[in-house]
């Protein structure tokens, strides 16, 4: 019986390690995220302008997809 405390304690303890490293690692994934954007914002801005016309490519083509049907 006590065996089996120490299993599952043991078992609870590293299910919650590895749920900390993960909230901790997506933490330090949005903050580097956030400075990206920050520090290449013109690039972001250039990038978006060039995707606006493929995407409006792509809605056209969806639409006249559900249209056919």
């Amino acid at each position: 019986m006590a065996e089996e405390n120490k299993e599952v304690a043991k078992v609870d303890a590293k299910k919650i390690f590895w749920t900390l490293f993960k909230v901790i690692l997506g933490i330090v994934f949005l903050g580097l995220g956030a400075l990206a954007i920050f520090k290449w914002w013109s690039d972001l801005i250039v990038v978006v302008r060039g995707c606006i016309g493929l995407f409006l490519i792509l809605a056209g083509i969806i639409t006249l997809a559900i249209a056919k049907e």
